[in-house]
């Protein structure tokens, strides 16, 4: 963890500019503009790019995947360059929060994934690849989404060791630690088998 030097006003300043920037919903908003329905009445009613796939529209979930990958980088980035490393962790986990828990939709937002693979792309590209390959790579063998973000997650403290002597190691735990709370469903569905894969359509709702 990096050495805090900033003031409070300032990681103030950071985790607003986070919250807010996380806490777009881009899948709502794509979904919307787009003509394929209100997502809160889709599969699982998540606002991610997941559930934006069960439209059946692939552009539109490829842009909520970016674009929720991209808010939480830029918010990494603008903190970065205006208040330093402690400041950009800051805007890094607010970012998360605000995706997770907008205040917009009632604080029940998505379940982050995304948005955690562009915070660690900005923190630290080397540990960011590793963690969209991990996720890639349990995506196309075993087609689930929520276990590969799972492993992504559980596995990116492990590569800021053996990769890196990374200051955000800290960080990394705490998000995956959220990332795991927020997939606790998914783990009890994993667990019975009853998880839904990726691509697959689901009319009720099964919380993916």
């Amino acid at each position: 963890m990096p050495i805090i030097e900033t003031s409070a006003a300032v990681l103030a300043l950071a985790a607003i500019l986070g919250y807010v920037l996380g806490s777009i919903p881009f899948g709502m908003i794509l979904a919307k503009a787009m003509g394929l329905g209100n997502l809160r009445e889709i599969g699982s009613g998540n606002i991610g790019a997941t559930n934006v796939l069960r439209t059946g529209n692939k552009t539109a979930a490829a842009l909520t995947l970016v674009l929720d990958g991209g808010k939480g980088a830029v918010a990494v980035l603008i903190a970065y360059a205006m208040w330093g490393e402690g400041a950009a962790q800051i805007a890094g986990l607010a970012a998360f929060l605000g995706h997770c828990y907008p205040v917009w939709l009632k604080f029940a937002g998505g379940k982050g994934v995304a948005t955690y693979l562009g915070i660690m792309l900005a923190l630290n590209p080397i540990i960011g690849l590793a963690a969209c390959g991990t996720w890639l790579a349990f995506a196309v063998l075993l087609r689930y989404s929520s276990l590969a973000a799972l492993m992504a997650a559980g596995f990116a403290p492990v590569w800021m060791v053996i990769l890196s002597r990374d200051t955000t190691f800290i960080l990394g735990v705490v998000l995956a630690i959220l990332i795991y709370w927020r997939h606790r469903a998914n783990v009890a569905r994993l667990r019975v088998g009853s998880e839904p894969k990726i691509g697959q359509k689901k009319s009720p709702k099964t919380g993916a």
